[in-house]
């Protein structure tokens, strides 16, 4: 295997300063060198297997400023630029946006970019600056910490290759890497966190560090990471009560002095420290405009309410073990505090023992009344084991849709779960928010999507897939501001390989043709990694592939989300976007309905957009709980060697039968979740609204064709270096938080302010 060995993944200590080498065969002299790494060397690789090369790993940056010094070197400017006569090629083609304009709206007002003349981006644009910025960190990350040599118009080639597939939308980044890579945001600010999505973190060593899950969770949700924590300290530790006399502490107006508050506030109750005193007059006034594209601050009160509330639960677990409820009260109040001001969207989910009452009683609000107020900023799930009685958790599922299911044994003996256990993962101890991926402590997890629909022929598909790989691979070389993650992202290099489109893919052609393609594209892959891991001398990725849940990023290419059904052929899309828009006068002229949404009348309108979203294909109102179960297990089988994100609609008849589901698909899946099938289209301005044939072609008749305007109005020279400097400052958009699964994310039941950042 060309990985660090098992014994060493589990050891959390600093790499080496000296080269790590693996094992390798001397006599395969068919390994290409960095310099001229390219992909026909993969079509000689068939007759040697991945585990039989390897090569010699160098220590990874801690920080960014690798990045900096090449640019520096350059005079300041990009080290890498696409042919400008390659892209006049694409200056008049047309982005092959999806479902009848929804695409190109939801990307122009969530990943298009303000740039240097006042403009707003198109899709060319992104296009490019995301292709630019991965070109850029691979040419820095080989001159100025491998010291090899750089190979232009090899580069050159693979970036068009790369920016032709991305166009063509046959595989895109995650949303946050469509709004994040090529900018100050990483190549400035070293925000790697940025580029990647979700986290896990355990409660696992409280008695180690108290505070340190809590203030984790608190920081990466402010970045818009979706975090999934366990319960597993519970019981670790006491809470005491805080020392005497009190001392005076000023709170930063900073996403950093916020998270520090939290921390000095937690030890006081953990270590006994002084007890605290909050100053918040640095906090800028509510209605301040903020950094934060768009947002204006809602003042310390968030902060305050938090640090009030943990507070009181601390006070209800004074001289006793840290009990479950305390833990997931902690944080549950910090999920709110973050979401405050409705800006910045993330995620949690509780795991906790299936065993425990009191934790399957966490959102009985009538046993945990003081929980009403904050419960739902957490999906909650159980760990289970293989054999388990799942009689009382179905029955909570059928009252509620919760909890749902992670097996920990099969995330970590299995890969792909084809029944040849390889205990590749023995150092996971969760999963995040969708439960696509398998995390260690304190691990990120870095998503790419693929939409195989997109393509003719496997060849084609394979193609993207290397393609798509190694955006991936390139995001891994960027270090994360956490040192403990760093070790661990860097060790295990894990990336999340997604397909999107499924119904729609075994609807034209096919379960076998579906089968076939996964099985060879996910040896290509592994072939692929080989490749890349050796050029940037780098280990093997863990794992490389899973299914998302998908959301904005699948709406641009117009495909059905990961393995989930359409709630119908035809619905009604709503989409919720600010009032003063420049793109509604365009819309309300292509003859969108537009309309004030309710409730928030005087900030933020509704767009409605008719999708159709293709002949033959079957709604979840036909697809059985039995055979939404099958894919998700086919998935796991021959795709996902992380995980498959299901969530399993199921109808009142077929609940008394999800205990028996779970008995057969405990060896089939690592996780899967169930949801209570809803009547859509009850309440006013839902998301989604199944509509019949009539009624879509009625409403595509008054529909002229999108004219989104890329020309905005105009914009001074100043206010263009002011917006610059605010996006540059957002670490993702509000419409994305993290994977963009719209069932993940948390939002407060009404629009606030947004909490300083």
């Amino acid at each position: 295997m060309l990985r660090v060995p098992l014994s060493d993944q589990s050891n959390h200590t600093a790499p080496s300063a000296k080269r790590r080498k693996f094992a390798r065969s001397d006599d395969d002299d068919s390994v290409k060198s960095q310099q001229s790494f390219d992909y026909e060397w993969l079509a000689r690789q068939h007759s040697i297997g991945c585990d039989q090369l390897s090569w010699e790993t160098v220590p990874p940056p801690e920080d960014m400023s690798f990045l900096c010094k090449a640019v520096s070197a350059n005079g300041g400017k990009s080290l890498f630029t696409l042919d400008s006569g390659f892209l006049n090629s694409f200056s008049v083609a047309e982005p092959p946006f999806g479902f009848n304009g929804l695409g190109r709206l939801v990307y122009m007002r969530t990943y298009s970019r303000i740039m240097a003349n006042g403009k707003n981006e198109d899709w060319v644009d992104t296009v490019r600056r995301v292709v630019e910025g991965v070109f850029e960190v691979q040419k820095a990350y080989l001159t100025f910490v491998l010291k090899e040599t750089w190979d232009e118009a090899k580069a050159q080639l693979r970036a068009q290759e790369m920016f032709t597939r991305m166009f063509q939308m046959k595989f895109l980044p995650p949303g946050r890497g469509l709004w994040a890579m090529g900018t100050a945001i990483v190549r400035n600010r070293g925000l790697g966190a940025a580029l990647n999505n979700c986290a896990f973190c355990s409660t696992e060593h409280l008695d180690i560090n108290p505070a340190a899950p809590f203030c984790f969770l608190m920081d990466a949700c402010m970045l818009g990471v979706g975090v999934g924590f366990d319960t597993s300290g519970a019981g670790k530790i006491v809470v005491g009560e805080p020392s005497l006399p009190s001392e005076k502490y000023v709170v930063a107006d900073s996403r950093e002095g916020w998270v520090e508050s939290l921390e000095k506030l937690l030890l006081s109750h953990f270590r006994r420290s002084p007890k605290l005193e909050f100053d918040y007059s640095t906090i800028r006034p509510a209605g301040t405009p903020l950094k934060t594209f768009g947002g204006v601050s809602s003042g310390c009160e968030p902060l305050k309410q938090m640090h009030e509330s943990v507070v009181a639960v601390l006070e209800r677990n004074k001289n006793a073990p840290i009990s479950v409820t305390t833990i997931v009260d902690l944080m549950n109040l910090i999920g709110k505090c973050v979401v405050a001001g409705n800006i910045r969207r993330s995620a949690e989910i509780a795991f906790g023992d299936a065993s425990s009452d009191e934790f399957l009683n966490l959102k009985n609000y009538e046993a945990n009344p003081h929980r009403a107020d904050y419960g739902w900023t957490s999906n909650n799930s159980v760990f289970v084991k293989v054999g388990s009685d799942y009689t009382l958790a179905a029955d909570r599922i059928q009252k509620n849709g919760e909890p749902g299911f992670a097996w920990l044994e099969n995330m970590q003996a299995f890969s792909r779960m084809n029944g040849k256990a390889d205990h590749r993962d023995a150092s996971v101890r969760g999963g995040n928010p969708c439960l696509e991926q398998s995390l260690e402590h304190m691990e990120l997890c870095c998503l790419v999507e693929t939409f195989p629909t997109r393509h003719e022929t496997l060849e084609d598909f394979k193609e993207t897939l290397r393609c798509a790989l190694l955006y991936a691979k390139t995001v891994t070389l960027i270090p994360v501001h956490w040192e403990e993650t760093r070790r661990v992202m860097y060790r295990n290099r894990r990336i999340g390989t997604s397909v999107s489109g499924i119904a729609q893919f075994i609807t034209q052609r096919g379960l076998h043709v579906l089968q076939k393609w996964l099985e060879d594209g996910y040896a290509c892959l592994r072939k692929t990694d080989c490749a890349l891991s050796e050029w940037l001398k780098i280990p093997r990725s863990i794992k490389l592939t899973s299914v998302k849940p998908s959301g904005t990023i699948s709406l641009l290419a117009g495909a059905t989300p990961g393995v989930h059904y359409p709630e119908s052929r035809f619905y009604l899309r709503r989409v919720r976007m600010a009032k003063d828009s420049p793109l509604l006068g365009g819309l309300r002229a292509s003859g969108y309905k537009v309309e004030p949404c309710i409730g928030s009348e005087s900030t933020t309108v509704v767009v409605e957009v008719p999708v159709d979203v293709g002949e033959g294909i079957r709604s979840v109102s036909e697809v059985s709980m039995w055979e939404q179960l099958c894919l998700a297990a086919f998935m796991q089988r021959h795709w996902a060697d992380n995980q498959v994100s299901a969530t399993v609609t199921f109808s009142e008849k077929e609940g008394p039968q999800i205990v028996h589901a779970l008995q057969y698909f405990q060896f089939l899946l690592k996780g899967v979740s169930f949801l209570p099938k809803h009547d859509y289209g009850v309440f006013p301005q839902m998301p989604y609204e199944a509509i019949s044939e009539q009624r879509y072609h009625e409403e595509i008749a008054r529909i002229k064709g999108i004219l989104l305007p890329c020309e905005m109005p105009s914009r001074t020279v100043s206010w263009v270096a002011r917006a610059t400097e605010q996006q540059e400052a957002t670490q993702f958009k509000q419409e994305d938080a993290y994977c963009d699964g719209e069932k993940c994310e948390f939002r407060p039941s009404r629009p606030k302010a947004t909490i300083s950042s």
